[in-house]
């Protein structure tokens, strides 16, 4: 359907090079889309680069820190000189922190921060500078969490910075929706990735989590990928500040 057809646009990935984010770079590619994979580590962000490559899309790979403003003014600065103009922005990049407040070293909270929220701005200011120039709108998308709405023990710096998510979408939203640029944000639930690996194979923890959701199960990558497409599409071009949570019905039951 033409909605959700991504022809001619680009999308930029932030840590993508796995995970959520490389499931998220192949379906938007999937829907036609050029897709920049980016990553800290470069062989696994080659290894990507090469999977999609070979499955026939169109991908591009970046390599920067997305705490570091000047370096993703220099990115973007490199993009924009080969002619590469960003449609869709989908801020991914994050790192978890499990320890008690009390025991949270400032550095720690510092780089949960840095990394999951302060980065979203950034970037999405960035991008959006060089949107509205272009006068031809884009799309956000902010990736949250389920604790973008509520709270865990041990995970008090990432719950922080993934509420600051889903508010920082609504005041994108607020400033930017006249330029025709679509914010919003999606809710993961808990998903099966490397970084909750350690979650999957605690007996304790996965019956939890099997009883408490509803689906009766985990996600996987792959479960977000209509959302991703439907909020960079032209589907949703007036759906603007929401978050959108993918979470087999956690957040819907007591």
């Amino acid at each position: 359907m033409t909605l959700f057809d991504l022809t001619g646009r680009t999308a930029l990935i932030t840590g993508s090079s796995g995970g959520l984010g490389l499931a998220m770079a192949r379906g938007l590619a999937q829907s036609g889309a050029q897709v920049i994979i980016h990553g800290r580590n470069q062989d696994k962000l080659e290894a990507a680069r090469e999977a999609l490559s070979t499955e026939g899309h169109k991908v591009l790979a970046t390599s920067f820190d997305v705490t570091d403003e000047a370096a993703i003014e220099q990115a973007l600065e490199a993009l924009n000189d080969d002619g590469i103009d960003i449609d869709i922005l989908v801020n991914n990049a994050g790192v978890q922190l499990r320890r008690p407040l009390l025991e949270v070293e400032i550095d720690q909270w510092d780089k949960v921060i840095n990394t999951n929220l302060t980065s979203t701005f950034l970037l999405g200011r960035n991008v959006a500078r060089q949107m509205i120039a272009r006068g031809k709108g884009g799309k956000i998308i902010n990736i949250g969490s389920l604790m973008s709405s509520v709270a865990r023990p041990t995970v008090g710096a990432y719950t922080a910075s993934k509420g600051g998510v889903r508010l920082l979408t609504q005041s994108m939203a607020a400033e930017w929706a006249e330029h025709d640029i679509q914010t919003n944000a999606i809710g993961p639930g808990y998903m099966m990735t490397e970084m909750t690996q350690p979650l999957v194979d605690d007996p304790k923890f996965n019956g939890w989590l099997i009883n408490r959701t509803p689906a009766k199960r985990w996600g996987v990558p792959e479960d977000l990928v209509g959302t991703v497409v439907y909020l960079a599409s032209p589907a949703s071009n007036y759906v603007n500040g929401q978050i959108i949570y993918v979470d087999g019905g956690m957040l819907a039951v007591i």
